[in-house]
């Protein structure tokens, strides 16, 4: 695979102080539109996957919205609209099923919300489900991203596809694929930001990172930097799931926008 070579004069960076791209804010229909599904926990976690899907169904249109969660939960919660079970492993993660496939195959969009154990049964039952021909937004966050971090060469060229992750799970992608260039906790910002520009040459994936107060955005070689002071987020509440909905929502409403959408959710009340 050959490697991209880094533009010196950073005109690929964009700093976001006030919100650089206003406009997709309005495009969020009034009308409910849009199949998504939500995917996470296992039978020792899941109430972060269910505040999730209440924020989101709170705050967003969707036309549906459908919680999935292991069976091994069945019987554990109350009854909750749109909430589906699908088999789970023995262990209480997920396993294959027909209601995992159907959901990859027909929502408009889906979020890996995380609470998925470290199961690799799992792991490559959801790696399997990624389709790289499907056009629809899948955003990873949270540890969804570290249980696929090992798979990553199997869905990593998939377009759509939106990763919101710390710099330590960056770090597990990157070896995954064998990436020659390594990003580290210790590197100031701006080699970071030219390894993610080259490294979003090579890959079409959108990634969503924190690092030294500024979060960072990188698609197809843009960057763009938010200080976080500027958010309204905590170093915490970046990976409650909440930033990830609203990236989810924005390329929903915004298709084929994928650095300006996810640059917009940053900002995003």
């Amino acid at each position: 695979m050959a490697f991209a070579t880094i533009n010196p004069d950073l005109s690929y960076w964009q700093k976001q102080t006030k919100p650089l791209y206003p406009d997709l804010i309005w495009n969020i229909p009034e009308r409910k539109t849009g199949r998504v599904s939500v995917i996470g926990g296992n039978a020792q976690g899941f109430s972060t996957v269910i505040r999730l899907s209440e924020f989101m169904s709170q705050n967003f249109p969707f036309s549906t919205l459908t919680t999935i969660l292991p069976d091994a939960l069945r019987g554990k919660l109350p009854n909750l609209p749109n909430l589906e079970f699908a088999i789970s492993t023995a262990s209480g993660s997920f396993a294959r099923s027909a209601l995992l496939q159907t959901a990859f195959e027909q929502s408009d969009a889906i979020l890996l919300a995380g609470d998925l154990s470290r199961n690799s049964e799992t792991a490559i039952t959801l790696s399997n489900l990624i389709n790289p021909q499907n056009p629809r937004p899948l955003i990873l966050t949270r540890d969804s991203v570290d249980l696929l971090a090992p798979e990553a060469a199997s869905w990593l060229l998939r377009p759509h596809t939106f990763i919101i992750a710390s710099m330590l799970q960056l770090q597990k992608l990157f070896r995954s694929v064998y990436y020659p260039r390594m990003i580290l906790l210790s590197q100031p910002l701006l080699p970071i930001l030219e390894t993610l520009h080259k490294f979003t040459l090579t890959y079409p994936a959108t990634i969503l990172t924190f690092h030294q107060d500024n979060v960072i955005v990188a698609h197809a070689g843009n960057l763009s930097t938010t200080h976080l002071v500027d958010t309204g987020y905590s170093p915490i509440g970046l990976w409650n799931g909440q930033l990830a909905a609203r990236v989810l929502a924005l390329n929903l409403y915004n298709p084929n926008k994928a650095f300006e959408a996810t640059t917009a959710a940053i900002l995003y009340k």
